[in-house]
């Protein structure tokens, strides 16, 4: 987003790409899923930064619906010892213990016995930490190039291949960045 476009009231459920102006090694090349954006702050996870913790060895109750790689994921440098889940749910209405972000794709609350809830979700994912924003600090980032932000594809929050996922959204998204940010070192 260029100074010249207004920035919706939030941001929650879409992408950020994380662009070469960042500068901040936690985030080089990745994609961050907005989980809220408001005027407190934000916060998001990174989706495609798996860690080498298998679920079931960590949080084995869960294992049943992570989705492949079935890894915890490092959502970002805050608080890395915290879990965050997201998950699909099959029906948004009925599945306690879940938080909508967007349509059907929600944080899930892990606190809960899964038992009570595994039954309404289609696919879930663990990320350790999270990365978060101070009031109007990731507008300024944005603003200044740090970060692009795009629509979420229904499938990119539970990408099979998250190794691959920056380069996929990036492509996807390619000529919108390269025209807003004029800079070719996101090839």
């Amino acid at each position: 987003m260029g100074d010249d476009q207004v920035m919706p009231d939030s941001l929650s459920g879409r992408l950020l790409i994380a662009g070469p102006s960042l500068g901040d090694p936690n985030f080089d090349r990745t994609i961050v899923y907005l989980l809220d954006h408001g005027d407190d702050g934000a916060l998001g996870v990174v989706l495609n930064r798996s860690t080498d913790l298998d679920v079931l060895d960590t949080v084995p109750q869960w294992s049943t619906v992570a989705h492949q790689p079935p890894v915890i994921f490092s959502g970002g440098p805050v608080e890395a010892g915290v879990l965050v889940g997201l998950a699909r749910v099959r029906d948004p209405l009925s599945c306690p213990g879940w938080s909508a972000i967007d349509h059907d794709i929600g944080t899930v609350d892990l606190a809960m016995d899964p038992d009570a809830i595994v039954a309404g979700i289609e696919v879930a994912r663990l990320f350790a930490g999270y990365a978060g924003w101070g009031a109007g600090q990731l507008d300024e980032e944005i603003n200044g190039g740090a970060w692009f932000v795009v629509d979420a594809e229904p499938d990119d929050v539970f990408t099979d291949e998250p190794e691959h996922l920056w380069g996929l959204v990036l492509r996807r998204n390619q000529a919108r960045v390269v025209a807003a940010e004029g800079n070719p070192s996101w090839n």
